[in-house]
């Protein structure tokens, strides 16, 4: 069976912390897929906001729109855990640009990875509902993280 690999960057200039609730936790007593996804749209919010963005800027209409996702799991996640979520830019296009993620967590002085993943996002005007240019100044900011 083919498996998905997701080459990480070397460098995640933003991670955050998120406690796994427990409506994360599934009926195999562990984080569900669904709540990963969750977990990444979150930590997308906050590091998109702290470059001075928005994923929808409702004044000009425009904003990101994810395209598409991968996920490979690596290990369990429970309720109780603390997960850092570190997130990096890459891969940009006029259009667009993907987002990496590696997701730990630190549990009995180890720090497991519960998750590898990456989401392709693009700048899309929501009036005219068609994909739009990536601004210069985005993927300058979105480039150091800052």
């Amino acid at each position: 069976m083919a498996r998905i690999k997701i080459d990480l960057p070397a460098v995640f200039p933003f991670s955050i912390q998120v406690p796994v609730r427990i409506q994360d936790i599934n009926y195999g007593n562990h984080v569900g897929n669904d709540a990963i996804l969750s977990i990444m749209h979150e930590a997308r919010i906050q590091f998109i906001q702290s470059i001075g963005y928005k994923e929808l800027d409702h004044e000009a209409g425009k904003g990101l729109i994810m395209a598409d996702v991968a996920v490979a799991y690596k290990g369990e996640g429970f309720h109780g855990d603390i997960f850092e979520v570190a997130i990096a830019a890459g891969e940009f296009n006029a259009f667009g640009f993907e987002l990496f993620y590696r997701i730990t967590t630190n549990r009995n002085a180890q720090t497991i990875t519960i998750a590898e993943a990456k989401t392709g996002m693009i700048c899309f005007d929501y009036h005219l509902r068609k994909i739009a240019k990536l601004p210069a100044d985005m993927k300058a900011r979105l480039e150091t993280g800052k």
